[in-house]
């Protein structure tokens, strides 16, 4: 692992690209699985959401504002300091460090005696995952030519949507697993004796699903250490170019000044407004409104669909490559397509009272939903030099998460608990609200008393109809994307154009 700075100019590396054909292939891969790893300890904590809520006897609107604010504002804050360490540091010992961060910070998630302490770690994982992104784009761009990025990018992408499904798979599997269970397996083991004083009856599988899947980031950290390497910067763009490491003033110099970016973050914004909004209560909107279990709702629906969402990641890179020769804007309006395509399939999802109706149009939404991944990225480094590549992708990112993480998930959550006092007002029953315990609902809904089903069905119709409103934002979102297309060409970085104007 070096930090080089320059490269022989005899390498032609916008042709070819940094290192040997299977080594950056090695590389790509090793990016995409720390992006799995980062998504996996990101979305964790929607997997669970129901125990969670159960566990602290929060609300849908105290649940968004979990998901929401306090992750997305401590993850938008310090992206862009990490991201401007990475324009001039070491790349690959930043995304390492910030893979121990953020992994520890999970696991310790399990270990939270009540909601402050579950905010605060949440914190401590917002503040290592800001670490990733920007400096393997960076990374990425110099590794691969120009011609080949889009579909790097996108295989770097669909870290996001595999991460969703090994969270669904590891995540649902080892939450329904029970205290004493896991208590026994260590003893099998010969491990039990570092657990001796755990009174394994009262551990509850959400918490072991944290430990247990936090814990193997450490080692990964490692392999990137050791295996990968630093690559001179702009090494796969024009070889007569002279690298220098800019500024942050001079990289807002750069992007700032482009309609592109600004379109561009906007609409990437927007899409993650509804895809946190909506992730943060796909398990509790199966749960309640179909009745499936944590494992079934995790396992058998969570994962596919995060499977099929990984699917379209890889399909809209794969179009943007090879539909650029004749659309040459492509990457920047293929994204618009297929969110107003998302818009009547998630409605029908969410409105259906069958599961399997519910399923088939699901599928259809998530592939065209996350055809806009790897489009976010292949625009964002394509508009400036390499030398501002990364601080670019940490600003549009900033904006990303403090719309798209900081207000998505508390926006469906807010709109949840509207509805839900809403019906529940129509039928005199407003009152019940405050002392309304929803771990009861499909359980022991007796306990609830006479009203118990109303309120169960309140808590259910309101999440409903919050996720179909959340999805109306990306008709917002298709529109900015439309417009970023219209300048996507003429804000397109020119290594040949004066300085300034490229």
């Amino acid at each position: 692992m070096s930090d080089t700075t320059a490269g022989p100019a005899a390498q032609p590396g916008h042709i070819t690209g940094f290192g040997s054909r299977g080594y950056r292939t090695y590389v790509l891969m090793s990016l995409m699985l720390v992006y799995t790893l980062n998504f996996i300890d990101r979305s964790l904590i929607g997997v669970v959401g129901q125990p969670i809520m159960d566990s602290f006897g929060l609300s849908d609107a105290q649940w968004g504002l979990l998901n929401g604010p306090p992750f997305a504002l401590f993850y938008a804050l310090m992206g862009i300091p990490i991201a401007m360490w990475a324009d001039r540091g070491n790349r690959v010992f930043i995304i390492g460090l910030c893979i121990i961060i953020w992994s520890i910070m999970t696991a310790l998630c399990g270990l939270a005696a009540g909601f402050i302490w579950l905010l605060l770690f949440r914190v401590g994982v917002a503040i290592g995952e800001a670490g990733c992104t920007p400096p393997a784009n960076s990374l990425i761009t110099d590794y691969y030519p120009p011609k080949s990025r889009a579909n790097a990018l996108g295989i770097y992408s669909m870290g996001v949507t595999i991460g969703g499904v090994l969270a669904q798979l590891f995540g649902g599997t080892i939450a329904s697993i029970k205290g004493p269970d896991m208590g026994n397996w260590l003893h099998s083991l010969g491990l039990g004796f570092m657990f001796d004083h755990l009174n394994w009856e009262t551990v509850e599988g959400w918490r072991i699903a944290f430990v247990v899947i936090g814990t193997p980031g450490v080692l990964i950290a490692a392999m990137i250490w050791f295996t990968m390497k630093e690559p001179p910067r702009g090494h796969s763009d024009a070889p007569s170019l002279h690298i220098e490491k800019a500024g942050i003033l001079e990289a807002f110099k750069e992007f700032g000044r482009k309609p592109t970016f600004w379109t561009l973050s906007l609409g990437a914004a927007f899409v993650a407004f509804v895809g946190y909004g909506l992730f943060a209560f796909q398990t509790p909107f199966l749960m309640r409104v179909h009745g499936v279990s944590l494992h079934d709702a995790a396992v058998k629906f969570g994962a596919p669909l995060s499977a099929v969402a990984a699917g379209g990641t890889f399909l809209g890179g794969y179009l943007s490559e090879r539909l650029s020769h004749r659309f040459p804007a492509v990457s920047a309006w293929l994204p618009g397509v297929g969110l107003l395509i998302a818009v009547p399939a998630y409605s029908i999802a969410f409105l259906t009272s069958s599961l399997t109706v519910a399923i088939f149009f699901w599928v259809i939404a998530a592939v065209t939903h996350y055809a806009y991944l790897g489009a976010q990225y292949t625009v964002g480094t394509g508009i400036v030099s390499p030398r501002a590549r990364a601080t670019t992708i940490s600003v549009l990112l900033f904006i990303v998460a403090l719309i798209g993480n900081g207000i998505g998930p508390m926006f469906t959550g807010w709109m949840s608990t509207h509805f839900m006092v809403s019906s529940l007002a129509s039928q005199g029953l407003a009152d019940q609200f405050a002392t309304f315990e929803p771990k009861f609902c499909g359980v022991n809904v007796d306990q609830l008393g006479a009203d118990g089903p109303a309120l169960c069905s309140a808590y259910a119709e309101g999440l409903r109809h919050s996720m179909v409103a959340t999805v109306m934002i990306f008709i917002v979102a298709a529109a900015f994307y439309f417009l970023a297309a219209r300048t996507f060409m003429r804000d397109r970085y020119d290594p040949a154009a004066p300085s300034g104007q490229g």
